[in-house]
């Protein structure tokens, strides 16, 4: 790659954490010029042009209605909405803006005031709130700097947060909504900048904790139901000044510390750590679901935390999410997803909405394998492209994710029922089926013994794989 090229990148990928907080720079033309720093009123609805999002089936042209996903129907037992639990994350939802390292922001949202004021984020709660209710969501997903401003100090900046959480308790009332999981934002700051849990200085240690203490205790008391960490910086740029060793070994330390203060608190969440390769850093420590889960094993954390896997992230790391998701699910550690997906053309995390048919096929294969995902469930980490800039454009990027998840989930069950892939796969491994093979699986052969046996056998016959075969039954499916 020419230093040019790589330089770009470099700002593209640098691009992500900006976007994440990224404000208005001006006033909205439409406010008459009444922005204020000291009211969160809003007249009327945020959303007035948009009715409540309903199921009108494979037959409807609405694009403001679900063709696919029917919450209340049931499959295999269970209802649609509960197979999936689908989350609205707020940070691409209500702040992204669309800027990228070549251009300014393009979305300025009617109820923006360009601040980024305690009074606008209780704004952008309301307007979360009823998109949540009239998208059908009860779930939402949120970083502490996300839904309230950072202050100067740790002090300001908890007073600001349980301002804003205040809020969204009052707004909760009378309604099933909640967090589907809290975060802590660990890789904006410039503090974080080498880092949280495994940065060289011990007071961003310090502080780190302090921040992950205040957004679990508050993703506690919105009723959430898990925690994540995404470790964005907690990885290297070079290993030349780089002490890995302690790093893993302060990461770890920092997970017994969470661990430790879930259990003091009474807070029954699930732990999730989210594996990405890299991005903003040049290595990440949790890369992929195995290497998160040898990290726990090697610290005897395997009982306390699940994996969060985010589809784009799998593709970055060199995996499909399918093997992503069954390697997190062999190991028991399937916890929630990431419903997103990224450019096969771009080198980045892209976070696009999830619109393949036959990739959402092989994720809801492992979710039914599962048995479901519950108390984790699906969270639309994805944004709208930077040329989308209505406010319908929200609804429908979510509306079309819903809807494939839902394709996704009726073909697996296809599949699953009508039994040829399963019948292909039992027949490709029917060797094992017999007393050489139930040895071997109950650990009652050794080598002298299966040197026997090799000579008794001969040269063994190895039948066809018959890859076409499965790869033509997945596709009827579709």
């Amino acid at each position: 790659m020419k230093k040019v090229e790589f330089f770009m990148l470099l700002l593209c990928l640098n691009a992500a954490s900006f976007l994440v907080s990224a404000d208005s720079p001006t006033c909205p033309a439409d406010m008459g010029g009444q922005c204020s720093d000291d009211s969160d009123d809003w007249e009327g609805e945020f959303f007035p042009e948009i009715p409540n999002i309903k199921y009108e089936g494979p037959s409807s042209k609405n694009p403001l209605a679900y063709r696919w996903y029917n919450a209340e129907e049931e499959v295999l037992g269970k209802k649609m909405k509960d197979w999936f639990r689908f989350s609205v994350a707020f940070w691409h939802t209500f702040r992204g803006t669309g800027s990228d390292p070549f251009g300014a922001a393009t979305k300025y949202w009617p109820w923006e005031d360009g601040t980024n004021s305690v009074s606008m984020a209780k704004r952008r709660m309301r307007a979360n709130f009823e998109f949540l209710k009239k998208l059908g969501v009860d779930w939402w997903c949120f970083h502490d700097r996300d839904i309230a401003p950072d202050g100067n100090t740790l002090e300001e900046s908890n007073k600001n947060l349980d301002e804003v959480v205040e809020l969204a308790k009052e707004l909760q009332k009378g309604s099933k909504i909640r967090p589907l999981w809290g975060t802590a934002q660990l890789f904006l700051h410039p503090r974080y900048m080498h880092g949280g849990a495994t940065s060289s200085e011990v007071g961003v240690y310090a502080y780190a904790a302090a921040q992950v203490k205040k957004a679990m205790e508050v993703t506690q008391y919105l009723g959430g139901e898990n925690y994540v960490f995404w470790g964005g910086r907690e990885g290297y740029q070079t290993l030349l000044n780089t002490d890995m060793g302690m790093e893993l070994d302060h990461l770890a330390r920092f997970f017994e510390a969470a661990v430790a203060y879930k259990k003091k608190i009474g807070f029954t969440g699930t732990l999730l750590i989210e594996p990405k390769p890299q991005e903003p850093t040049k290595h990440q420590y949790d890369w992929d679901a195995a290497t998160a889960a040898n990290f726990l094993r090697k610290y005897g954390l395997i009982d306390e935390f699940k994996l969060n896997i985010e589809c784009n992230h799998a593709t970055l790391s060199g995996h499909t999410c399918h093997h992503e998701l069954e390697t997190a699910r062999i190991n028991g550690l399937l916890g929630n997803i990431d419903a997103n997906t990224g450019d096969a053309q771009t080198g980045w995390d892209t976070d696009q909405f999830l619109t393949d048919v036959g990739e959402a096929t092989m994720v809801m294969m492992s979710v039914i394998k599962n048995g479901g995902i519950a108390p984790g469930g699906f969270n639309f980490d994805a944004k709208l492209r930077r040329e989308s800039t209505d406010v319908e454009d929200l609804f429908i990027a979510h509306i079309s994710g819903m809807d494939t998840m839902a394709r996704g989930l009726r073909n697996a069950v296809k599949i699953l029922e009508e039994g040829s892939l399963s019948e292909l796969v039992r027949k490709r491994y029917s060797s094992w089926d017999s007393e050489l093979g139930k040895q071997i699986e109950e650990g009652k052969a050794d080598f002298e013994y299966l040197e026997k046996k090799a000579i008794e056998i001969g040269e063994p016959k190895v039948s066809s794989a018959k890859q076409e075969l499965a790869e033509m039954i997945f596709h009827s499916a579709m």
